[in-house]
């Protein structure tokens, strides 16, 4: 039985949701047959004193059954089970009795919704639980009422920002928000307290169902109001450029909302809702953020033994910025760590930056002042290396050399035990000749962090020759344990993340080269859906950086006896650094000027140093190669073996350098477009722009074969 329904002496019933056979309940068809059936029961009760509404799982209601979701493609069906679920929470939203959520775990999206048609939320104090409306994430929209409820509670200027970004609170911010009433401390206390509230409240009704209802803060036809919604389409366009339709769909759902009645709101809100379940947004989004993500967090790239473990102390060499960084999330995330640099000062410099970062979370009440000195008092700052005794993993965050990467590395491994495991943090160094230095080759992984650590959820484990499944195991293990995702690729020169990412950065320097304007290229990146544009990219990246890897990669190919491949871009990077001197944000002079009392803007002069031709490409194809060159080079790190799955490269091409969420990734990218248009594409752009554009062939054949990338 999904529902319980159990009725006491004072004629209050509690309906427990509890479906068979599920760790967690969701919205779906196996609880909207029941639950209607409930409400029959509910409406027939003569003496019914109110309804207390609660759960047996873990959480209370995890939201919709997104396998129902994703597989819907009909715009009616969807249609149906919008209205459907909203005229069962109309049902008790109306019911003529107090009606109480006894949130007794975590409430999202549909979850949330459900319990915003109660009278009253309760809910237990635990900082575990999440309470909000993260739909957007995915390319929906609440459609359950939520974008129409929440603004008639809230206000509309307080529920919009909640709406459009999805955000999810614990129960102390929940409370101070307005999405809850009370915080119970006890289940006990918690039901207690919905009994006491249903016996002081009778007869309640929603404020919208009483004649006379004021939105809190004014409708959209106060002046206040009305000069947001003049502004706030061209501000959600700055930010998403129109491709995120779910977006536009909220804010218009909550606009035209305003200016109808209720139930009238509620069927506007399940129009849009069925265009965004519809949309190839949404399906591109839920494949890669849920179903792929999720399958990650569940160990789809771990290998099967050994059995799960956690790290109890890391050493992390260099206090930089990246070092910091890690010890940061680490001792967060309950490790000891010791934050090790050549001096004790350059260590606690390190440290400050971790205390800063720490700052900020109790700034905005994500951890309280206590908690935040635990977290300091679990990094020791040190500059010798026997304070790494007893470190099971080691992570170095050392400039992008061997020769000092090999020193420390040595350093390290005569202090740890044979079972402690060794990482670098190298971006672009190949693990396999980075290991050489070490006594255990198998115990030698690569653990690549992606700047500001606090901030990206990516991490991207990288195998060498001689790295053993055992070292894969516990650095995935690691991974999860400070609460990041880890992608797992094979050895290569860049690896995956910063070999793909390059190519994005590389072909906007090469269509500047080519005389494209760089305004109108930079735009183009940020409407391909990236977060930021080429030029701008690499000037965070650094020209300087770039232009130590083009001949740190020169040097490693002629002492293999190869010639370096060349590039488009490799001019301008010579340019732009040996006869400029612009070498990035850092310097404050790349392709960008940053003054300091003013908004960064393109230098002037780029156009004198690279004319702008006479002919401009249409954006649509500067977009084209922007987006193609990603994608086609994910397909060669598939067909080299450099990624394991189709997981990893998604998620780590919007995880790691930002590709739009929106498109699902590299390679749901090309699954979008169609591979046999795609090759044919590709096929077409290397004709005039150059090889790199080359379909591979096992794209050809997948797409002979009518197959995709799944």
């Amino acid at each position: 039985m999904a529902i319980r329904y159990e009725i006491d002496e004072r004629q209050i019933v509690t309906l427990t949701l509890d479906m068979e056979g599920r760790s967690a309940n969701v919205l779906g068809r196996e609880l909207m047959e029941p639950f209607s059936k409930a409400i029959a029961d509910l409406e027939a009760e003569q003496a019914l004193a109110g309804v207390i509404l609660t759960s047996a799982k873990k959480d209370f209601l995890a939201g919709a059954d997104i396998d129902q979701i994703f597989a819907m493609t009909e715009a009616a069906q969807v249609m149906e089970m919008a209205e459907a679920f909203k005229s069962l929470a109309r049902r008790l939203e109306t019911l003529g009795k107090p009606v109480v959520a006894a949130l007794n775990g975590s409430a999202l999206g549909g979850g949330l919704e459900l319990a915003l048609a109660c009278h009253h939320r309760i809910v237990l104090s635990n900082p575990r639980i999440k309470i909000g409306l993260p739909e957007v994430k995915l390319g929906l929209l609440p459609g359950g009422g939520g974008t129409q409820r929440l603004p008639r509670m809230l206000g509309l200027k307080e529920a919009l920002p909640l709406l459009l970004e999805g955000r999810e609170m614990n129960p102390e911010a929940a409370l101070q928000r307005g999405l809850v009433d009370e915080i119970a401390e006890t289940p006990e206390a918690m039901m207690a307290a919905a009994r006491a509230w249903i016996e002081a409240n009778r007869h309640p009704a929603k404020p919208w169902d009483v004649k006379g209802f004021r939105w809190p803060g004014g409708d959209s036809k106060k002046p206040d109001n009305a000069q947001m919604w003049a502004i706030a389409p061209a501000m959600l366009y700055q930010k998403s450029r129109g491709n995120y339709p779910a977006a536009k769909n909220i804010l218009s759902c909550v606009y035209e909302g305003s200016w109808v009645d209720f139930d009238t709101a509620c069927r506007i809100e399940s129009r849009y809702f069925t265009h965004c379940v519809v949309s190839p947004q949404a399906k591109n989004m839920i494949t890669a953020l849920w179903y792929q993500l999720n399958g990650i967090k569940k160990g789809g790239s771990r290998p099967s033994e050994p059995a799960r473990q956690q790290v109890r102390k890391v050493g992390v060499l260099g206090a930089g910025m990246m070092g910091a960084g890690i010890a940061d999330v680490a001792a967060r995330a309950g490790i000891d760590v010791v934050l090790k640099d050549v001096t004790k000062s350059q260590a606690e410099k390190g440290k400050d930056v971790a205390r800063a970062q720490l700052e900020k979370r109790v700034r905005r009440n994500k951890m309280t002042a206590e908690e935040r000195e635990a977290v300091l008092a679990r990094i020791l700052t040190t500059d010798h290396a026997a304070d790494l005794q007893g470190c099971d993993l080691v992570i170095e965050a050392v400039f992008e050399d061997r020769e000092l990467k090999a020193k420390v590395t040595a350093e390290a491994e005569a202090r740890i035990d044979e079972q402690a495991i060794f990482a670098s943090n190298t971006s672009t160094l190949p693990i396999t000749g980075l290991a050489k230095a070490s006594k255990r080759p198998g115990n030698f992984i690569g653990l690549h962090f992606f700047s500001p650590v606090s901030a990206m959820p990516l991490v991207e484990i990288i195998k060498g020759e001689e790295t053993s499944q055992e070292t894969l195991a516990k650095a995935f293990d690691f991974v999860l344990q400070i609460r990041k995702t880890p992608i797992v690729v094979n050895d290569s020169r860049g690896f995956y993340t910063s070999r793909v990412f390059s190519t994005y950065v590389q072909e906007g320097m090469a269509l500047l080269r080519e005389g494209q304007h760089p305004a109108a290229l930079e735009a183009a990146g940020l409407d391909a859906g990236m977060p930021v544009g080429p030029l701008a990219l690499t000037d965070e990246v650094s020209l300087s950086l770039i232009h130590h890897i083009l001949e740190q990669t020169r040097r490693d190919f002629e002492a293999e006896g190869r010639e370096a491949p060349e590039h488009p871009a490799d001019a301008v990077v010579y340019t732009m650094v040996d006869r400029l001197d612009r070498v990035g944000k850092k310097a404050g002079a790349g392709f960008y000027d940053y003054p300091e009392n003013g908004a960064k803007h393109l230098w002037p002069e780029l156009r004198k140093h690279f004319p702008q031709a006479e002919q401009q490409l249409p954006q649509a194809e500067v977009i084209e190669r922007l987006m193609f060159i990603q994608a086609i080079e994910t397909v060669r790190c598939m067909e080299e073996g450099v990624l394991n799955s189709v997981a990893d490269a998604n998620l780590g091409s919007i995880f790691g350098w930002g590709f739009p969420p929106f498109k699902g990734g590299t390679l749901q990218f090309i699954n979008d477009y169609g591979l046999s248009e795609f090759a044919a594409r590709a096929e077409a752009l290397a004709a005039r722009w150059g090889d790199r554009f080359l379909p591979p062939a096992s794209l050809k054949e997948k797409a002979s074969a009518g197959a995709t990338f799944a």
